[in-house]
């Protein structure tokens, strides 16, 4: 059994309502009961659904997403002096993001509501995992997408898996007052992050961790958009311990884009609010958010856990794409590689240390924003293929 809470005033709602802000005008979370909850930690085949007791749907719409390599790093822990680092590699996933852990959830839920339309609004990864579940669940799917600012292998999947896509003139906060507008008017079933069975999909990082790692790391290091993936692994690391599985909880750290972070000037003021963004603008599309709906949960999450928050230039982000590509053989998009810049930065100015077990989020796959390392770079021009040319060229 579980209900909704508000995370604000605490009011509840039932399972039944169809409720995504409380009256108070707050956000709300799902409060499943730990008692029902099993043990099933025995590092063996991780997954998303083997985790079902955690979760709060009965339904099921999955397309196998979880199980996503958990990397000891060889070379960037050398490099960098560390004791324990690792990569979680949330690209590895069907649609080749995170998002397709709360997608599973959250597509579920809709079918138990008996919901035929589902929505949201994206800068790229949440509208292409929301169009293959739909696709898979047979339910009518609308994006609603910021005009001209969306990676083209994002784009692509959400056209070919069959959603409606309608662009909308201005940025991702535009588009979400677009979509949440049109799901009152017409009965469409929102799945942005706001709804908090996409965060309870999105939990079960926490639990592959631990599953897969066999203990509780000191630090998570993860890049922050919309701020719903910090809060919700927070609150999955939290669970288990309720339950009495583990006795620790990990560092949140969370990394923006330098011209997207509103919530790093939060954490670094001291204010007690947000202050939106009104002109984000940053070559790493999925975390291009200037007004993060989950910024409470999240600015929780940090707080609670002893954690902090840091901004990288994209200039950074790009350096640290190509260091883990290059080092690690993993090939990540922008945002992903935000949690690596943040990693270099926090080591260098020493808010970090090296001696801890530390693990990268990176969450999404290179392939869906290839534009931002073809127009970053420069190819040789071609050359003949005679062996005084390759001679020449191999023996430098």
């Amino acid at each position: 059994m579980h209900y909704l809470r508000c995370i604000t005033c605490g009011k509840r709602y039932e399972p039944t309502d169809i409720v995504y802000n409380c009256t108070c005008g707050s956000i709300l979370e799902a409060v499943i009961d730990l008692n029902e909850t099993q043990d099933v930690f025995d590092g063996n085949n991780p997954s998303v659904w083997k985790y079902q007791s955690f979760l709060p749907v009965t339904r099921r719409a999955s397309l196998h997403e979880g199980g996503t390599p958990l990397y000891e790093s060889q070379n960037l822990k050398g490099d960098f002096g560390y004791r324990r680092l690792y990569i979680k590699n949330e690209g590895e996933n069907p649609t080749c993001s995170f998002k397709d852990r709360g997608m599973t959830v959250g597509v579920s839920k809709a079918l138990e509501l008996g919901m035929t339309k589902v929505a949201c609004a994206s800068t790229g990864n949440t509208s292409a995992s929301l169009a293959a579940y739909s696709a898979h669940a047979a339910l009518d799917c609308y994006v609603m997408i910021p005009s001209g600012k969306i990676a083209l292998g994002k784009l692509a999947q959400a056209i070919i898996y069959g959603a409606k896509v309608i662009p909308i003139n201005g940025n991702f906060d535009q588009a979400l007052d677009a979509v949440m507008t049109a799901s009152k008017a017409f009965g469409i079933y929102l799945l942005n992050s706001i709804n908090p069975y996409r965060l309870e999909g999105q939990k079960t990082i926490a639990f592959e961790i631990y599953d897969q790692l066999g203990e509780v790391p000191d630090r998570i290091i993860l890049p922050v958009g919309n701020a719903g993936n910090i809060s919700a692994i927070w609150k999955g690391f939290k669970e288990l311990k309720a339950a009495g599985i583990t006795d620790s909880l990990p560092v949140m750290t969370g990394i923006q884009a330098a011209g997207s972070q509103p919530m790093v000037r939060m954490y670094k003021e001291g204010l007690d609010t947000l202050i939106p963004e009104k002109h984000p603008e940053t070559i790493a599309t999925a975390i291009r958010i200037g007004n993060p709906v989950s910024w409470l949960k999240a600015f929780n999450a940090v707080k609670e856990s002893g954690g902090l928050m840091e901004a990288v230039t994209d200039e950074e982000i790009l350096a640290a794409q190509r260091l883990l590509a290059s080092t690690e053989g993993i090939f990540v998009e922008p945002a992903s590689a935000s949690s690596v810049a943040g990693m270099q930065k926090l080591l260098a100015c020493g808010a970090i240390e090296r001696d801890e077990t530390t693990v990268l989020i990176t969450t999404g796959h290179g392939l869906k924003d290839p534009n931002a390392v073809t127009e970053s770079i420069k190819i040789m021009d071609p050359v003949d293929g005679d062996m005084n040319t390759l001679q020449r060229i191999l023996g430098e």
